[in-house]
């Protein structure tokens, strides 16, 4: 279960303490969207987890939970085009500074995710947390955040484009989301420099004009 540990050891050094973490990586379509979030030091907020295991409905309640007690939240994202443009590291690198620089109040130590420094360019004291997730209730935190702002930009998006059902899969390659790319080619949202997406050819022209229209 994640805890405080590692807020309180940069808390008792008097600094502001952010979780980030990222959801979309794996995706074949849409953004890639980090969640940064700077939790108050006197008040807990309790079962946190890893957004990846809470049930759909629960990861929303607690979403709400930590924008109504957190000092700061942002999300920011990179773009299926910025992907495609600039490659998955530097879109990453991109989504995450975006999300901690929209942050109404600037951290001195980022706690990220993993065991990749991606926001080096920033001047913060960052700290990698392998399986973070799991064990810092900040990037938990940022986590959950993340996840329902994306899993929302992609229902959002699913009436444009409704034979690839964003709405149920996010764009994450499920059986029903490859029968439409494979029937129909990428849409405005694929990131067409992943191998799988480029095999896919073009977009029909059906779907062409239905884009263009």
């Amino acid at each position: 279960m994640p805890s405080l540990a590692h807020e309180r050891h940069w808390w008792e050094q008097g600094a502001i303490v952010c979780g980030v973490d990222e959801v979309g990586r794996g995706a074949w379509a849409g953004p890639v969207a980090y969640g940064a979030v700077i939790l108050p030091r006197t008040r807990r907020l309790y079962k946190l987890r890893d957004s990846k295991v809470l049930e759909p409905g629960w990861r929303r309640e607690l979403a709400g939970r930590v924008r109504r007690t957190a000092l700061a939240v942002s999300v920011g994202q990179a773009s299926n085009d910025e992907i495609d443009r600039l490659g998955m590291s530097a879109a990453m690198r991109l989504g995450a500074r975006r999300a901690v620089e929209g942050l109404p109040l600037r951290p001195d130590v980022c706690l990220l995710d993993g065991n990749w420094d991606f926001l080096s360019d920033l001047p913060t004291t960052n700290e990698t947390i392998v399986g973070g997730d799991g064990r810092s209730a900040s990037i938990a935190a940022a986590s959950i955040v993340a996840k329902v702002a994306r899993d929302d930009q992609m229902v959002d998006a699913c009436p444009a484009y409704p034979a690839y059902r964003f709405s149920s899969n996010k764009g994450y390659p499920t059986p029903d989301h490859l029968a439409a790319l494979a029937r129909w080619g990428p849409c405005g949202l694929h990131r067409r420099s992943w191998r799988p997406i480029g095999a896919a050819g073009p977009p029909s022209p059906i779907l062409a004009w239905a884009e263009e229209h």
